[in-house]
């Protein structure tokens, strides 16, 4: 069955689009995002259209924006985490016995505030923060969308953030 339609205006326009989102600042993202529209074309099941190449241009548009702020926020949050993880407050006054005791129980505690927060959730944080794997490539593993991966991702260093600020004040 032939293409028509806002899938057939995509195809013409392909390189457009492409130009458009690499002048935008896509850079190298600028063909996953060309990925990402056409899917989202495909799928699609809109009304009809009077500027079918305008809705594309948009439509690209808004999909670069929710990159750039999905890459963002991140990228905020991986610092964030790493600000709090390396300050000073780690610094332990106790006497050097006594460390490994309190950094075993430490290690418990956040291993059960983690499986507290359920299983996919504690596998994203280890996979994501221990192992070093991409948000996007845990994503494509356990076929779940990258938006999901960031909420268990948010719940997950909230929780960390808790229970470190907890072992603060004790």
């Amino acid at each position: 069955m032939p293409d028509n339609g806002l899938k057939a205006v995509f195809l013409a326009n392909r390189d457009k689009l492409l130009r458009f989102l690499s002048a935008q600042g896509a850079g190298d993202a600028a063909e996953d995002l060309l990925q990402e529209l056409w899917i989202r074309v495909s799928v699609s099941v809109p009304g009809p259209i009077v500027q079918p190449l305008s809705y594309l241009y948009r439509a690209a548009n808004n999909l670069m924006l929710d990159r750039y702020r999905a890459t963002r926020q991140a990228s905020k949050r991986d610092s964030d985490w790493t600000n709090v993880a390396t300050s000073g407050r780690d610094m332990s006054e106790e006497p050097a016995g006594e460390r490994p005791l309190i950094a075993r129980e430490h290690l418990r505690l956040a291993e059960e505030t983690l499986a507290e927060l359920g299983e996919r959730t504690a596998h994203i944080f280890r996979r994501h923060r221990i192992d070093g794997i991409a948000q996007k490539q845990i994503a494509q593993e356990l076929q779940i969308s990258l938006s999901t991966v960031e909420a268990d991702l948010r719940k997950a260093y909230r929780a960390m953030l808790d229970l470190r600020r907890r072992l603060d004040e004790a």
